[in-house]
């Protein structure tokens, strides 16, 4: 399992203030408004920073954080990953998962074949898709639906599927 979970990603300057304009990559853009703090990814090192404020303009957020003081300094952080600690995560109802704790799962049938590697997590609105790198190098995807996926194991880095006719053809 990860130690961190990106929640957004650090696209540009917004004022002259030392603001920056980040890119959310989590499900609940409101979630920074609780936040105090978060760890800046700089690529050598880990580094908190103390969140001051949090505004929201259009699909970005605009945060500005104690240690930062200028527009010089937001862009040496361009496209750098901000992280929350697991403790700081949003909690998860019950059969909710992190994508990044799913990808690289084993797939195995309901009859206990080795199927593949879980690739990606689709979000289509309706119900989520995985998808499942086969052995002989396709990709099947299927629908996170009760009747399909029947198990997901963090633990034993498992997920277990009944694959419904059709789906492998």
């Amino acid at each position: 399992m990860e130690k961190y979970l990106r929640v957004g990603v650090i696209s540009s300057s917004h004022g002259v203030r030392g603001e920056a304009k980040v890119f959310p990559t989590t499900d609940d853009v409101q979630r920074f408004k609780k936040l105090k703090t978060c760890i800046l990814d700089t690529g050598r090192e880990y580094k908190e920073l103390h969140i001051e404020s949090v505004k929201f303009f259009k699909q970005m957020v605009i945060l500005k954080f104690k240690e930062i003081a200028s527009i010089d300094e937001v862009m040496q952080y361009k496209g750098k990953d901000l992280l929350v600690t697991r403790d700081q995560a949003v909690k998860l109802e019950e059969n909710e998962y992190f994508i990044c704790d799913l990808i690289g799962l084993r797939v195995v049938t309901d009859e206990g074949e080795d199927f593949g590697v879980l690739t990606d997590v689709i979000q289509t609105g309706a119900n989520d898709v995985y998808a499942v790198k086969c052995p002989n190098g396709k990709e099947v995807l299927l629908p996170v639906i009760d009747e399909c996926i029947l198990d997901v194991d963090l633990e034993r880095q498992q997920v277990t599927a009944h694959i419904m006719p059709g789906l492998v053809d």
